[in-house]
């Protein structure tokens, strides 16, 4: 008997979550460095060659939706329509994405991404990547002409302002002054 399109990956998306879940709580309960990937399969019922096949280590497992924002980001300006102004899509995403980051439930994972060199490590080096996804993103739309070094700039600089305004005492204020800096900046690149 054959599966129907779609039930395994749907299958595969749900132990993803199941693993993803269970990890956040063992951490935020233990501590990350109290537990192992081994208590992570264990509690997960799953085998921990299963927890690798979805996460590439254990950091992984704190920022599970690591790809969705860097999806995000590039999507504000991939599915943008061809008239609509690249820099307001951007603030747009980036609010909402900030939104999401300093919400109250979201103040655990927060600290204990503080508190860890090695999630502090792993979050700089997915900024990084995010910044070259974007930069790509915005050098390969063919309704923008701008320089390669434009690109990279704004890339990196909304992924700043997305670090700035969840550190900040005042999230929208920040985001807002950060983007009508980058909005100058884009404009001023203008061929």
């Amino acid at each position: 008997m054959t599966e129907p399109p779609g039930r395994r990956e749907r299958k595969k998306a749900a132990t993803r979550q199941k693993i993803a879940d269970t990890a956040l709580r063992l951490f935020l309960e233990h501590g990350y460095d109290a537990v192992g990937i081994r208590d992570v399969a264990a509690e997960s019922d799953v085998a921990v060659t299963t927890v690798f096949s979805h996460f590439a280590s254990k950091e992984a497992l704190v920022f599970e939706r690591d790809q969705d924002f860097e999806q995000r980001l590039t999507r504000a300006v991939t599915d943008r329509p061809p008239h609509q102004p690249l820099i307001p899509a951007l603030h747009r995403e980036v609010q909402a994405l900030v939104r999401h980051c300093t919400a109250e439930d979201s103040a655990p994972v927060r600290r204990m991404i503080e508190a860890s060199p090695a999630l502090q490590k792993y979050e700089e080096s997915m900024s990084l990547r995010h910044a070259q996804a974007l930069a790509t993103a915005l050098a390969t739309d063919p309704h923008l002409t701008r320089s390669t070094t434009a690109c990279q700039a704004t890339a990196r600089f909304t992924i700043d302002a997305y670090t700035l305004a969840r550190q900040a005492d005042d999230p929208q204020a920040t985001t807002d002054e950060i983007f009508r800096m980058i909005k100058a900046a884009w404009e001023a690149t203008t061929p």
